[in-house]
């Protein structure tokens, strides 16, 4: 069998499955398993695929079926420019979150905060390009702070941001001039509509806090107002219907300069605001 002939069995079984964009994904997981990049595979069509290959892309087809990630089929996801290991117990890292990294590199910090760390995605990245930051990366999980390291050490910043297990701010010592954070914010109401790529093979303690998916952004607040510097700045992700309420809860807790960014589909997705100087 050709790599040509599995991709096209490989599409069609996806296709009878339901799975979004089936040759997309059936690209990337030949490509995995044959060890090659992706834009490659062109090149490599005609060639016969072998046979430990064929064996191991029915495998991955196959728990793809079952609508398992691509990401943790292979691994890992790229983000902003760089990979990230992604496993069961962390979220995916979402291009929609790139707007957040973005937004926070507009202006100079030395010493970061990420509430809720996951992969590490955000404060490694931001790590990453602000080669003289440091910063501390927070989760509940113990499981998914593992992984944050994993990924920090990758990407060679591990010696410049701490970890600890902290719910919120309970363990947190210190103050910052950037505080960022992807936290749970999808009502618990709102859980069975999910993809199951998302429902089912996804941590649901970094996707919903519960009944009002809100509710993570007081604590966060309150929190920042105790361990921003003055004039340090706070962004936050948010479900694109939440930003609004988000920005009141900021303002309320006396935060000021509130805004809400609009991610690259025009979506409302992240709220900043800024701790006052007095």
């Amino acid at each position: 069998m050709t790599l040509q002939q599995a991709l096209i069995a490989a599409i069609q079984r996806l296709r009878d499955a339901g799975v979004p964009d089936p040759a997309v994904d059936a690209r990337r997981l030949l490509a995995h398993s044959v060890g090659e990049d992706a834009g490659r595979l062109i090149l490599m069509m005609h060639d016969a695929l072998p046979d430990n290959a064929a064996e191991a892309f029915d495998t991955l087809i196959t728990r793809r079926c079952a609508r398992e990630p691509v990401s943790h089929l292979t691994g890992g996801r790229d983000f902003y420019g760089r990979r990230f290991t992604v496993t069961r117990y962390t979220l995916d890292p979402r291009p929609e979150t790139e707007t957040l990294v973005g937004l926070a590199l507009e202006a100079p910090f030395a010493h970061l905060l990420d509430l809720g760390t996951g992969t590490g995605c955000i404060a490694l990245t931001l790590l990453a390009e602000m080669p003289d930051a440091q910063g501390v990366a927070a989760d509940l999980s113990p499981a998914a702070l593992a992984v944050a390291q994993g990924n920090a050490e990758a990407l060679e910043v591990a010696d410049r941001c701490a970890f600890i297990q902290s719910d919120w701010f309970s363990a947190v010592n210190g103050d910052f001039d950037l505080i960022v954070s992807n936290p749970p914010y999808i009502d618990a109401a709102e859980m069975p509509d999910l993809s199951p790529e998302v429902r089912l093979h996804e941590p649901h303690l970094a996707l919903t806090p519960g009944e009002d998916g809100t509710a993570p952004y007081g604590a966060i607040a309150a929190g920042a107002m105790t361990h921003l510097t003055p004039n340090g700045r706070l962004l936050v992700e948010i479900g694109y219907r939440q930003g609004p309420a988000v920005a009141g809860i900021f303002a309320d807790s006396g935060l000021t300069q509130v805004s809400i960014h609009k991610d690259m589909n025009g979506h409302d997705r992240v709220v900043s605001a800024i701790k006052p100087s007095i």
